[in-house]
Parts: structure tokens; sequence; C-alpha cells
């Protein structure tokens, strides 16, 4: 059922959220360790800085899923009426 309504009701996909952070969590890491290792100090900053984003992002990601079915409904809820007035 469509009610034109959906950017403003729409779920976000948390557990996918959470684990392409994590993985991005875990190529910055290796990223960082392995230009600092070979001396490309750039590089380094720049997977440094990016690991800080994803670390950041993680942490977003894990807040709304621990807020409960609000921010990550189960199959079991089903999805959010319109607001009856409009803007």
């Amino acid at each position: 059922m469509r009610t034109g309504s959906e950017p403003r009701t729409a779920r976000s996909a948390l557990r996918a959220r959470f684990w392409l952070s994590l993985w991005g969590l875990v190529w910055a890491l290796f990223g960082t360790a392995a230009f600092a290792i070979a001396g490309r100090t750039g590089w380094a900053i720049a997977c440094g800085v990016l690991l800080l984003i994803v670390t950041i992002d993680l942490a977003v990601v894990l807040r709304h899923i621990r807020q409960g079915p609000h921010y990550q409904p189960g199959r079991d809820i089903p999805p959010y009426q319109p607001p009856d007035e409009r803007p």
C-alpha cells in the first residue's frame, strides 16, 4: 500500500548498515596499519580519517539498534501509519 508518505516513515536497514560499517572498520584499520608500516604517511592519515568516520557511524547504528523497535522493527511490527494531517 503506497500512501505518499514513505520518505518520512521509511525504516532504515540498520543490520545491513551495521555489517557494512564493521566491514569498513576492518579495512580502514588494515589500511591505516599497512600504510603506516610502509611509510606512506598521507595514505595512513587518509585511512585513519576514514577509520574515525566509520567508527562514528558504527556507534550511531548501534545506538539506534539498542533504542528498540522504533528504529529497528522486526517482521512482526506492521509499517507505520502515515500521519493524518499534512504540513
